[in-house]
């Protein structure tokens, strides 16, 4: 049975201090790797919020925008006792891979999962792209590590290690269906016991997914997305008229098609890029409900 979609949760900033949810919790952020993240030579600028502030110091639009990550973590939002399906996901926000659009396509998605019973693990990879590597290098190594750190800790945080799940918006889309297809071997050297985890989502969401069909033609997908039939089940929605080409879930869906991965698509007309669950008078505003009935459907949120 599909559960309400129903906000009850205190926003929550960049700082990813601890507080309490209605009846829920966010924890404290959590370093995903034990020390210095692959491949990092400290050469990344402070991190920090890249927005334009208004005269009262918070960002213009109403979106965090954090730059310079370089110490990547996850955000554990526990949803309420007795509300909890035993279900999680990684939100993986979007941002070109140069920044993180933290609430809007992070902490807000975070609490909508809470709503249905499921816990959110928000993961904060690393961002801008590291030069000499492709884009998504050092983020998709970081949701590699979080999907096997989950599971390692599933037990302490009442999650099921066979419903989990990961999902993305833009550049977190591509990166959320990289991890999808990107699991038999790990992008870096094994660092401990968490990387002897699975690190295959059970499911994915794709939002308005970027970068999974080159400019050069939006027939074909991109090389780091190969589609087997152990690539998860699939949702998938956007927008006819999104900037970002909604070739992008066409090419992939009929590459999930092709090798017999379920999968569920929602293409509305308007609505543009970037809305996250903000709501709007266009029809794209329910996409929320879908991706909700679309995991109730899998017994995802008995």
């Amino acid at each position: 049975m599909m559960l309400p979609f129903a906000f009850f949760a205190v926003p929550v900033g960049a700082t990813g201090t601890t507080s309490v949810l209605a009846q829920g919790k966010v924890s404290e952020p959590i370093a995903i790797w034990p020390g210095i993240a692959p491949g990092e030579k400290g050469d990344i600028p402070a991190e920090r919020d890249t927005t334009k502030q208004n005269a009262q110091g918070k960002p213009e639009d109403g979106i965090i925008r954090l730059g310079n990550v370089s110490r990547p973590t996850i955000t554990v939002y526990s949803p309420p006792e007795g509300h909890n399906t035993g279900a999680a996901v990684i939100v993986c926000p979007g941002g070109g891979y140069s920044i993180l659009a933290y609430d809007l396509e992070g902490s807000e998605i975070c609490e909508w999962l809470n709503s249905l019973g499921v816990t959110g693990i928000l993961l904060k990879y690393r961002v801008p792209g590291r030069a000499g590597l492709q884009r998504h290098t050092a983020a998709l190594q970081d949701a590699q590590r979080a999907l096997g750190l989950v599971r390692h800790r599933a037990a302490e945080w009442a999650i099921n290690p066979a419903r989990i799940g990961i999902l993305g918006f833009s550049a977190g889309g591509h990166l959320a269906a990289a991890a999808s297809n990107t699991f038999a071997a790990r992008n870096y050297p094994e660092v401990d016991a968490i990387d002897k985890e699975s690190c295959r989502p059970d499911f994915a969401i794709l939002v308005y997914p970027a970068y999974l069909t080159p400019e050069s033609d939006h027939t074909k997908l991109a090389p780091e997305i190969q589609v087997t039939a152990k690539t998860p089940p699939t949702f998938m929605a956007m927008t006819v008229d999104d900037p970002i080409h909604v070739e992008n879930v066409f090419t992939y869906g009929m590459a999930l098609k092709a090798a017999g991965v379920p999968f569920e698509m929602h293409v509305y007309p308007v609505g543009g890029h970037g809305y996250g669950l903000r709501k709007s008078n266009n029809l794209v505003s329910h996409w929320p409900q879908r991706a909700g009935e679309w995991m109730a459907s899998l017994g995802l949120l008995k």
